[in-house]
């Protein structure tokens, strides 16, 4: 329970926040409420001290263990006595614990809640739309401790389960593989005689030029003469063109 007496519109607000939230959690958890200035069964103790959060969460398991516990401040309610009166006893615990505040007080929450060391498991914001409550998750930090109980409690879980498998026979260890014989290694072939290089071909002698051929004395052809035989040319084409003129004339004659 809050040491903060709120005014009336608040203490509306802070009643509409709890009761939704519970609508919304008793799907997963039983839920308790601590509404107004009532205070009902839902408790829980912190060494001598008994503590009132606004819903206490207990799982619906046979062990009916405390699951959480979420506490619900308005914009008025959100300074350091309350903090100091509700929150570090409600982070001492170990169990998660849930803070709900307006929008406009998430970085004075975070900050208190540094202060006076009171671990938050989960910091929510909430603002009214209407007839609705649209909530936004801030910060969500592991319990203490418990990471380190879960890793125990999945330990034994893998514990019993190897306990409960029959044991497998153990394997007979392979025999030894023979070693294997080393390769026989290669003679180095033997290199060849390098070849002998070839003998140089003699030159061939250069043949002796011929001697010229020098004209023989005396032996000059005559030159034929050009006159006779264009004469005897011309003497032996007369008769013929005569004997052809002939023949001509008595063919004219007798037309």
């Amino acid at each position: 329970m809050s040491i903060y007496v709120r005014p009336v519109r608040e203490q509306i607000e802070h009643d509409r926040v709890i009761r939704h939230l519970h609508s919304k959690l008793k799907r997963k958890y039983d839920v308790t409420m601590n509404v107004g200035a009532e205070q009902a069964a839902a408790s829980v103790k912190s060494g001598t001290q008994l503590l009132y959060p606004d819903l206490v969460l207990t799982a619906n398991d046979r062990g009916r263990k405390v699951a959480g516990v979420v506490e619900v401040e308005t914009g008025e309610s959100v300074h350091h006595l309350e903090a100091m009166a509700q929150w570090a006893p409600f982070g001492r615990l170990k169990i998660p614990f849930h803070l709900y505040v307006p929008a406009a007080s998430a970085d004075i929450a975070r900050r208190l809640a540094a202060d006076l060391g009171a671990h938050v498991t989960e910091l929510w914001t909430y603002h009214a739309i209407g007839d609705q409550i649209r909530l936004t998750l801030v910060q969500k930090t592991p319990v203490p401790g418990e990471a380190r109980r879960q890793a125990d409690r999945e330990r034994a879980a893998g514990k019993r389960e190897a306990a409960a498998k029959p044991a497998r026979p153990a394997k007979a260890p392979k025999a030894p593989k023979a070693p294997k014989a080393p390769k026989a290694t290669k003679a180095p072939k033997a290199t060849k005689p390098a070849r002998a290089a070839k003998a140089v071909k003699a030159a061939k002698p250069v043949k002796a030029a011929k001697p010229s051929k020098t004209a023989k004395p005396g032996k000059k052809k005559a030159a034929k003469p050009a006159g006779k035989a264009r004469a005897g040319k011309a003497a032996k084409a007369t008769p013929a063109r005569k004997s052809a003129a002939k023949a001509a004339r008595p063919a004219a004659r007798r037309r």
